[in-house]
């Protein structure tokens, strides 16, 4: 009797997204390598991203990733996202993460609409505990 191939079981729905992204290649405290990309989907799970150039097989990665929402209309966001590499696609240079760690964090204010000289250095406050909505 042949089973039928039932549809995605990842346990976490994926979304097909397009935002940009900084990565760090960690070694322990070291780290390795330092590049960016674009995320191709992202779930709470993890995220399939194209690189720069080809990650490493195994290892953990941080991914520092632009956020499409501003809070309160004035300060951008990014998510920062830690986990390991699970898989490799050679011939598009993606990379699967699954995710260990995640949180929103404030990347800056952006500029007044009125003045775009002047801009404000970031702040650094982290948003954990917030459902990411996926």
């Amino acid at each position: 009797m042949l089973k039928e191939k039932q549809g995605d079981q990842r346990a976490n729905g994926r979304y097909p997204i397009t935002l940009d992204v900084q990565y760090k290649v960690l070694n322990g405290d070291r780290v390795d390598r330092i590049g960016c990309g674009r995320t191709l989907n992202i779930s709470s799970g993890g995220v399939l991203l194209e690189t720069d150039q080809l990650l490493p097989p195994t290892g953990f990665v941080e991914l520092s990733i632009k956020w499409p929402f501003v809070l309160s209309e004035v300060c951008s966001l990014k998510l920062v996202m830690r986990g390991r590499i699970v898989r490799l696609d050679y011939q598009n240079k993606a990379t699967a993460v699954r995710a260990e760690f995640h949180e929103l964090r404030t990347a800056g204010i952006r500029p007044s609409t009125n003045d775009p000289t002047k801009t404000t250095a970031p702040k650094v406050m982290t948003a954990s505990g917030l459902s990411l909505g996926f």
